[in-house]
């Protein structure tokens, strides 16, 4: 029996007293999350004593509640234990529903953040639908423990941006957004919250739950087939399903939190990054040598060194003294320019930036009313309170005013937000910001750390949209919550240059898109340590297939652009980012659907088949739409020593004659055509009469389908009709393949260029057929003999074309 038990936190900005309030009938865990790094842990027993802590000093108390668990009260309802099964409204649409843990606690509820709309979680529907799994909850210390229980066999997906293995059975993540560099597989805290799970049932039906809080929340996946939250009172869970499939869990949580912002086309391109490119005519060297090397590129990022001390929305007058002359040199060579923008502003009077803010009363506050001063890169900084509008729309319009200087997009980092020198690398929980009322109104950090970034990373996004409303803004944010998608696309953060780190960012992505951030990458190659030729070859083999595709270092490695790391690996990465940019109308037309209707880009391989409980925890492969991509994350081996599990059905290898041991395999799967184009160096290369290639891959009733979205690659004109959108189709009739225009949307006409159809028949063998796009094709198949022959040709190609590797590999 524990009588009296108590852990402190180190940090000396609250103090606490012990309670002792009573005792419970059964046995229990209490989680009291205090600051960032400590927590209470009350192992409470059978009929032992219930320890609570009351915070001195900070407006606030931690309210014991007591009562048995047959939720009996003991007193009033402060001072109650209770717990039982949690009352449901449903919401948004058939499906969905907003569980609570009583009416008070409905009513108790604060605004929404992640929603699109905060009334939409507050607004009934009428439905004749009722929940199939109930959640139930027990109230402690004013701690909310949410359990809901699945049938065996269940797999469980998503909560959010977290390191560690695809499947998270066994696993326990903290909401708490951190700066984690050199994070490892184990740790619970990452840079962004989505307090959320995907369930895929044994039937391969999913479903999905959310805790809709901005507050530190436990995510316990330990116990099989079973999801726990534990959060501060109160806060509602909204399930969504069970619905038919993963893909239908995912469209619905959209339209709760919003879908992808639709990215400018430019920006599906490759990108290249370091910490730090130091001068303009370093950054002039980079891009000029990617197109010496023919090596395709599109973006070349500027880290803090470009500022002028670390000073936001500054120039270093020395080494980057014409912004927009650099920029348009950039621009000329088919190159867009990011910067970075942190949150934190030097404390310094003279400093335009801070003058200003100060002026207008925008910086996060003490619990004594006076500004919170954190050190970061200029030294000690103040920090915009991005929970109050006034204080957005002042950023917004720093950012409008920076966009004429040659800034393509912007990157929000350190916005977690990171502060040096103290032990919870944030700032406290005590701090004051005077929020809107719609997001919840005056709260101390503890509430809105975790929404900190996704708010920064609005206010940016905005401030762009005021600069160029014709043009799609462009913002990465380190830190995110569920919602952020709408603003930012992110990264996996400050990883590791090993080959640990290259298996983990492809589970890390696809968690991301698994929990509705479907626009992420890692730092290819690593951001911290040196990458070996091996390793980063490998990782831009698969890296160029992920939805967001940049490479990133930090400063003191070795350089990491491609051409870094000798003739083989930089031969690796040009075939690497070819495919990438063959395939970006596949991928451009995945983050329309995305934008528009919420489907996921890219997804585990079970998205193939979710019935086929084998296909839950592969981690070395997923989907790109109808690709199925293969690699290979481990040092010795490559891609002829692969062994690959196929998910049901046909599935078709193909590459661009391409094939290498570092890069991954490529599998179309049957029933499906894919948009292929040119390997152009840039985006802005490519135009609308450029030839179009169509893979095929026919499905057992010899049929396929797919679709292309075409239009301007920039602005909001497709939002009144101004774009293509083609669905062709083919089908098999007595051995001839036709390939046709099934139906079009948009206002846009076809634009005259020539069509290129390539039938899949395996192996890697195609038979091909040029035409007009628009107009029917028709190929005649070889008789089954002379398919065979196609294929086993195709198939001694492609291992003597490994073969050439041999030597490099070995």
């Amino acid at each position: 029996m524990i009588e009296d038990a108590l852990v402190l936190p180190s940090s000396s900005s609250h103090s606490y007293s012990v309670i002792k309030v009573g005792s419970v009938q059964s046995p229990s865990v209490l989680v009291s999350p205090l600051n960032h790094h400590h927590r209470v842990l009350l192992n409470v027993p059978f009929s032992s004593p219930i320890i609570a802590l009351r915070r001195k000093g900070v407006g606030e108390k931690l309210v014991p509640k007591m009562a048995n668990y047959e939720g009996q009260a003991v007193t009033s309802r402060d001072s109650e234990v209770r717990s039982g099964s949690m009352i449901f409204e449903p919401i948004l649409e058939d499906g969905v529903f907003r569980f609570d843990c009583s009416a008070n606690d409905r009513d108790a509820a604060y605004p929404s953040i992640s929603f699109v709309n905060s009334k939409d979680r507050d607004t009934p529907i009428t439905t004749q639908k009722v929940p199939l799994y109930t959640p139930t909850f027990e109230c402690l210390l004013e701690q909310q423990i949410v359990k809901l229980e699945l049938p065996v066999g269940t797999s469980l997906y998503g909560t959010g941006e977290a390191s560690g293995e695809l499947e998270r059975t066994g696993k326990r993540v903290f909401t708490w957004n951190t700066d984690a560099w050199g994070y490892g597989p184990g740790t619970t805290s990452l840079y962004q919250s989505h307090p959320w799970v995907l369930a895929v049932l044994p039937n391969g039906e999913a479903l999905g739950i959310l805790a809709d809080t901005t507050r530190r929340c436990e995510i316990d996946l330990r116990k099989e087939s079973t999801i726990q939250f534990v959060a501060p009172s109160s806060y509602p869970v909204i399930t969504f399903g069970p619905f038919a499939s993963p893909t239908a869990v995912l469209i619905s949580l959209s339209k709760a939190i919003g879908t992808v912002f639709m990215p400018p086309k430019w920006s599906l391109g490759y990108h290249q990054c370091r910490w730090s490119y130091l001068s303009d005519q370093r950054v002039l060297e980079v891009a000029k040598t990617f197109r010496k090397k023919s090596i395709p590129c599109d973006v070349v990022w500027m880290d803090i060194d470009y500022m002028d001390g670390f000073r936001c929305f500054t120039f270093d007058k020395e080494h980057f003294r014409d912004p927009m002359s650099l920029v348009k040199d950039l621009h000329y060579s088919g190159f867009k320019a990011i910067w970075m923008l942190d949150p934190g502003i030097k404390q310094e009077e003279g400093y335009f930036v801070y003058d200003s803010g100060s002026k207008n009363d925008v910086w996060v506050q003490k619990a004594d009313g006076t500004p919170y001063v954190g050190e970061v890169w200029p030294g000690p900084c103040v920090f915009p309170d991005y929970t109050q509008s006034k204080v957005r729309a002042w950023w917004a319009n720093l950012v409008k005013d920076f966009i004429p200087n040659g800034v393509d997009g912007i990157w929000n980092d350190m916005n977690e937000p990171a502060i040096f020198k103290v032990l919870t690398k944030t700032m406290p929980e005590s701090n004051v910001h005077r929020g809107d009322t719609e997001l919840g109104g005056c709260q101390n950090h503890f509430f809105y750390h975790n929404v900190y970034g996704l708010l920064m990373a609005r206010s940016t996004y905005e401030g762009m949209k005021l600069a160029n409303e014709k043009k799609r803004p462009f913002v990465l944010t380190r830190a995110g919550f569920s919602g952020s998608q709408r603003y930012a696309a992110t990264w996996t953060g400050d990883n590791l240059s090993t080959w640990e780190h290259l298996h983990m960012s492809i589970s890390m992505v696809l968690q991301l898109g698994l929990s509705g951030q479907p626009l992420s990458g890692p730092d290819i190659g690593g951001f911290a340590g040196n990458a070996t030729p091996r390793l980063f070859g490998r990782w831009m083999g698969v890296g160029s297939l992920f939805p967001f595709c940049r490479g990133h270092s930090e400063a003191g490695t070795t350089d990491h652009e491609p051409w870094s790391f000798g003739e083989e690996c930089e031969e690796v990465c040009r075939l690497a980012l070819k495919r990438r940019y063959r395939l970006i109308p596949l991928i451009y037309t995945l983050f329309y659907f995305a934008h528009t209707r919420g489907t996921p880009v890219s997804t585990p391989t079970f998205f193939a088949d979710p019935k086929d409980p084998s296909l839950r925890k592969l981690e070395n492969s997923f989907l790109l739409g109808p690709v199925l991509v293969y690699a290979s994350t481990l040092r010795r081996q490559g891609l002829d020593k692969l062994e690959i599990t196929l998910p049901k059905g046909i599935w078709l290898n193909f590459d661009f004659d391409d094939a290498h041991p570092d890069l991954p395999a490529l599998y179309l799967k049957g029933g499906s055509i894919i948009p292929v184009g040119l390997p152009h160096q840039h985006v802005g290369e490519a135009n609308p009469s450029d030839d179009l290639t169509l893979f095929v891959a026919l499905d057992e009733h010899g049929k396929a389908e797919g679709v292309l979205f075409e239009d301007d690659g920039d602005g909001y004109e497709f939002t009144k009709g101004s774009y293509l959108l083609t669905h062709y189709v083919a089908e098999l009739k007595s051995s001839v393949v036709t390939v046709s225009v099934h139906k079009t949307d948009g206002s846009w006409e076809r634009p005259k260029r020539r069509l290129h159809i390539q039938l899949l028949l395996g192996g890697g063998a195609m038979l091909d057929t040029w035409g007009t796009d628009g107009e029917v094709l028709q190929l005649i198949l070889p008789s089954e003999d002379e398919v065979l022959k196609l294929v086993s040709t195709s198939e001694k190609n492609y291992k003597d074309r490994l073969g050439i590797f041999f030597k490099y590999f070995t």
